[in-house]
């Protein structure tokens, strides 16, 4: 009998940490090879995390609730079978976990790469950090954080933790970061006259008294991710939007020929967002500088073009995976890659990599009948699309012999674009170019 460490694998390039949401699995219980033993949950996507060999579970080493390290060991098993060759995953000692560099954005470690200066990076091999006083340790998680918000030792070792030995904790920090943002001082909100109970720090909407039928309800894990990343980007980019109408009458004409055949022989339905992508994929390459981020004083000029699609979930979610180098793929390709992430981000099958690395975003707003809106950028990327509902109006048509009054299918798409690093000429005339691919759509094309 020998004993098999069950580890936390890597879960894409930006995610460091699980929450242990469920045990599968109790002391004593046989876990066979490939079958889940917990359910966790990231700032990415919730999974399962399966054995690689077959044993019995005789320990846990951590309970529910519990945040563990990429590449840490939560289960041990005693099994006789040969233990297989893991890819290494854990820091070795004294060095920081590596970061493999390419050409695409993640979703929280571009904002990460600058000021160094006041929060620098440990090389303990537990991967986390020191504070410069030596007596206070901070998670992978916590870390990056601080460095975003651009706070210092010196202010990060006074905010009192509520984790083991008064460990800092993820919500110790957003709880301290929605109290600076609402004016209130960390030197006042713990302190008062002599003799005087200390005021409790309650937002202003906390007090509201609810009456009657109304009823209060809980954020999910899901929203309150959501929440914080849509209050981040509008802190983070100046928005600006602009809007030009679109003649849709040569994509909808060739969609109606080609949708039944395609159901019938793909089992899958034809949308317009394919159609959407690949027109975005073929301006971004015209227009390469809207497919950037911002690292400080830097611009990141991307050269993959990797769209991100927003997809509803059940319970008024949604989820934004990703159609990784869409230039490069072909009508039918994107096809396929849209039908098959839209439904396996509905079904809750994704997996990390597929919702991080994108470099703009489209989201569909005429699904549910809007005519147009002003989308909220996905950081950090710069870009957003959107598009609006289909509908049939009198349009003026201009020929040359004259012009005339038509009944044409016409949308209203949208461009939101950071206004630090796109200016109204070049988003406008993305957007342009965007439009243009789509009123020259090829319609004879098949699928």
């Amino acid at each position: 009998m020998t004993n098999y460490e069950v580890v936390i694998p890597k879960l894409g390039e930006a995610v460091i940490e699980a929450t242990i949401t469920k045990w599968l699995k109790h002391e004593g219980d046989m876990v066979q090879a490939e079958e889940p033993v917990i359910e966790i949950a990231t700032d990415k996507v919730d999974s399962e995390i399966t054995s690689a060999v077959t044993g019995r579970l005789i320990k846990k080493l951590f309970p529910e609730g519990a945040v563990v390290p990429v590449g840490a060991a939560f289960a041990i098993l005693e099994t006789t079978e040969e233990q297989p060759e893991l890819e290494e995953t854990r820091p070795a000692a004294g060095k920081q976990s590596p970061q493999t560099g390419h050409d695409e954005p993640q979703s929280e470690n571009i904002a990460l790469k600058t000021r160094d200066e006041a929060l620098p990076v440990g090389t303990d091999d537990s991967n986390e950090l020191t504070s410069q006083s030596g007596t206070r340790f901070y998670s992978p998680l916590v870390r990056s954080i601080a460095r975003r918000e651009n706070i210092p030792f010196s202010e990060l070792d006074n905010i009192p933790g509520t984790g083991k030995d008064d460990r800092l904790t993820k919500q110790d920090l957003l709880d301290y970061m929605k109290t600076k943002h609402a004016g209130i001082k960390p030197d006042d909100a713990g302190k008062s006259s002599p003799g005087a109970a200390a005021p409790a720090i309650v937002p202003p909407d906390a007090r509201q008294i609810i009456p009657g039928e109304d009823r209060i309800v809980e954020m999910d894990r899901i929203r309150q991710l959501i929440s914080a990343h849509m209050v981040r980007s509008v802190q983070t980019s100046p928005h600006v939007t602009s809007f030009q109408e679109v003649d849709m009458s040569r994509i909808v004409q060739w969609r109606e020929k080609n949708k039944e055949a395609f159901r019938k022989r793909e089992n899958g339905n034809l949308t317009f967002t394919p159609v959407f992508i690949e027109a975005i994929a073929k301006a971004v390459m015209e227009f390469p500088m809207v497919n950037v981020s911002v690292d400080g004083t830097k611009i990141v000029v991307y050269k993959n073009v990797n769209i991100g699609m927003a997809v509803s979930l059940p319970g008024f979610n949604l989820i934004v995976p990703v159609i990784r180098q869409a230039h490069e793929k072909s009508l039918l390709g994107i096809v396929k890659a849209v039908n098959d992430l839209a439904q396996r981000a509905r079904a809750g099958k994704l997996v990390p990599d597929e919702i991080t690395g994108g470099t703009i975003s489209l989201t569909n707003l005429g699904s549910f009948g809007t005519l147009m809106g002003t989308p909220i950028i996905n950081q950090p990327q710069t870009c957003i699309v959107a598009t609006g509902a289909i509908k049939k109006r009198v349009v003026v048509v201009e020929s040359p012999e004259g012009d005339t009054m038509a009944i044409r299918p016409v949308m209203i798409m949208s461009v939101t674009y950071d206004h630090r690093v796109i200016d109204g000429s070049l988003g406008g005339q993305f957007l342009a170019r965007i439009v243009y691919h789509l009123e020259n759509f090829d319609a004879s094309q098949s699928i």
